[in-house]
């Protein structure tokens, strides 16, 4: 790797030591993980106190979208913090309005009333909250594989395994299998088929769970944790549909595909869908001061115009924040952040996935959207067996830590989850770093190659 001008041993044994001693960190076995120090970051990539440095092919956890340190982002929270650091949130604050503003302005068809919270979990619980209230009714339809945060509804709404330990299946969930033609749970062998079979069985739900008694039906327009998996043609003005059918509220969950991340300000857009609510946080300032809201539809705002919402929180529409979000969202516009992700996804990453694909016998399936990819690693290609198994810890896992390793050895920094990688980097990569990173992963597959039935 590149070494990084500035470097501090000293100091990074320090910073190791301090977390070691007294850090609590998430989703960990706290005696088993050994965290980076990290000493500092810029664009693309980040560097650690030895001065090695990796190209972030993860963008943290999918949400420093327009990179690291992006010097108006941070004049911007500069200025404010000299201005007016904080205020309640019954305030009117000029950075709260103004990010109100250019937020409902990119939303989709009337969703035009934002509640900030301070983060995309926060923003799916108050989401669940006001659909539940609009209604009158309890239960919420959420797919197996998805993410929503880990709050105490969110972590219940989640397909994924990290909801087990915390499910108390009293939470008025039912989960149903959403569409993924690669591994699809109904049989079909074409996109139409997906769609269709997959339709079906959303309504075929509704209906033995009883529409009269569901509040909400909420998905990730496109999964991110859970594999990237782009909804096929149809299906969701199909979900629309059946939503408008039976007066159960849409709730679309953008936290990790919105802000530029598919191409388009939102996801949506890619299929012209408006829902009734939108969750929203991280590109939406970046990750730099932590944010997150709901965009909320006429007709549900309408509901709390002359009843008070029962819910807030001391930090919702922080200044900092706030202002964060203005700056980002401007410089995104200025810069034309949105659509080099669109263009990097024609022109240099899914070409470049796609030969990767054809060279390597553990890569399956490539899939993805503006800087939104994901790669399915197989031992086995006709049989679509995964690399490793579902939810696989320990020595099962061994082959995509492996891989990681690879990654990180060369400056490569990846986001992996279960079977796959994901090629996530900030929308604002430029094309040569992009093609820099897809060398490097190109090159670490060939470990992934090793554990495959052609090895």
């Amino acid at each position: 790797m590149t070494p990084h001008p500035q470097t501090d041993i000293a100091t990074g044994a320090a910073v190791k030591a301090a977390d070691r001693a007294h850090v609590f960190h998430s989703w960990s076995a706290q005696a088993l993980i050994d965290p980076l120090a990290v000493a500092g970051a810029e664009g693309s990539h980040f560097w650690d106190f030895e001065g090695n440095r990796y190209l972030d092919f993860s963008s943290q956890l999918v949400n420093t979208n327009i990179g690291h340190q992006h010097p108006k982002v941070v004049a911007a929270i500069q200025e404010q913090a000299a201005k007016l650091c904080t205020l309640a949130p019954g305030f009117a604050v000029e950075s709260r309005s103004e990010a109100a503003r250019l937020i409902a302005e990119r939303t989709p068809g009337d969703l035009d009333k934002i509640f900030f919270t301070n983060g995309g979990a926060e923003a799916v619980e108050n989401a669940i909250r006001m659909a539940r209230l609009h209604t009158g009714r309890a239960k919420v339809l959420s797919t197996y594989r998805s993410y929503h945060g880990a709050t105490a509804a969110a972590i219940n709404l989640t397909g994924d395994p990290r909801r087990w330990p915390s499910d108390t299946a009293s939470a008025g969930v039912v989960h149903f299998w959403g569409p993924f033609l690669y591994r699809s749970p109904f049989h079909a062998t074409t996109e139409a088929e997906e769609c269709e079979r997959a339709l079906r069985h959303l309504a075929d739900t509704i209906a033995f769970e009883g529409p009269q008694s569901i509040a909400a039906i909420i998905l990730e327009t496109v999964p991110g944790t859970a594999g990237i998996m782009v909804p096929p043609a149809g299906y969701l003005a199909g979900v629309r549909e059946l939503c408008d059918r039976y007066g159960i509220v849409f709730i679309l969950d953008e936290v990790m595909a919105g802000f530029g991340r598919t191409g388009k300000w939102f996801a949506a857009e890619h299929w012209d869908i408006t829902p009734d609510l939108l969750t929203f946080a991280k590109g939406v300032n970046s990750g730099y001061v932590p944010l997150g809201g709901v965009a909320i539809s006429a007709a549900i705002a309408e509901t709390f115009a002359t009843r008070p919402y029962p819910g807030g929180l001391t930090y919702s529409g922080h200044p900092l924040a706030c202002a964060a979000a203005v700056a980002t969202i401007t410089t995104m516009e200025e810069e034309g952040i949105v659509e080099h992700a669109a263009h990097l996804a024609a022109n240099v990453i899914g070409p470049a996935l796609a030969e990767i694909a054809e060279r390597h016998p553990s890569v399956g399936e490539v899939r993805g959207l503006g800087t939104f990819w994901a790669l399915e690693l197989v031992r086995d290609k006709e049989t679509r067996e995964p690399l490793v198994p579902y939810n696989a810890a320990g020595a099962d896992s061994a082959p995509m830590a492996e891989f990681a390793a690879a990654c990180k050895k060369s400056g490569l920094w990846p986001f992996v989850n279960m079977n796959r990688t994901h090629v996530v980097p900030a929308c604002n990569i430029s094309e040569t770093e992009a093609k820099e990173g897809l060398a490097l992963l190109d090159e670490a597959l060939t470990v992934a190659d090793r554990h495959t039935t052609s090895a």
